[in-house]
């Protein structure tokens, strides 16, 4: 688990929280300096770096050569980087890794849920989670390469939806804060609560 006050710090704002969590847990790694390198869909095994200088020399060692993915993100590495040489060790700042990859995340889930249609309905969610995932992981989706790809842009109406642990937990308590864009979502938990205290109250 992400500690809270980080993800509030590093991670994109467009992002929910349990999003941020969801998706670090299923693509990322607990480890800032953790390096993975794959070459024609083959895992290559190199040495665990113990240090940032070990984890950018094992990154520049195989950037244009093999699919790079870096820290907790499992961000890929040499994302509009044109020589190994112009790779910075903030791929490896646990901070500065999260901000980029949840940035990156962001940008991948609007173009699915664009390829989805921007379906405003929560149960559609988990599908697009799901694909997009699996797009962070492959970089593709539908034919497009999603690193490279333009960001179709725009507040995406999925960042709306509540995710498996905000359902069973209830309301987080940033909601309370959001814009009233989320309104239409929580107005049925609403329209309970106000029929419920009636009850109560006509029954003194």
């Amino acid at each position: 688990m992400l500690d809270a006050a980080m993800i509030k710090e590093c991670a994109d704002p467009s992002l929910k929280p349990a999003i941020v969590e969801q998706f670090v847990t299923a693509a990322g790694s607990g480890d800032p300096l953790a390096v993975t390198v794959k070459s024609g869909g083959r895992l290559i095994l190199i040495p665990k770096a113990a240090s940032t200088e070990e984890a950018m020399a094992i990154i520049r060692q195989y950037v244009g050569q093999a699919v790079v993915r870096v820290g907790l993100t499992q961000f890929p590495a040499g994302v509009g980087v044109k020589e190994p040489a112009d790779l910075k060790p903030d791929l490896v700042d646990a901070c500065q890794n999260l901000r980029k990859g949840t940035a990156m995340f962001a940008k991948v889930l609007r173009i699915v849920a664009k390829w989805y249609g921007n379906p405003t309905s929560k149960d559609v969610f988990p599908q697009i989670f799901e694909d997009a995932v699996y797009a962070w992981k492959t970089g593709e989706f539908e034919g497009v390469s999603v690193f490279q790809a333009e960001d179709p842009g725009g507040s995406s109406p999925i960042n709306q939806a509540k995710t498996k642990d905000e359902q069973a937990d209830g309301p987080e308590h940033s909601d309370a804060d959001a814009d009233p864009d989320q309104s239409p979502d929580r107005d049925p938990g609403k329209a309970r609560i106000r029929i419920d205290l009636s009850r109560i109250g006509g029954g003194k």
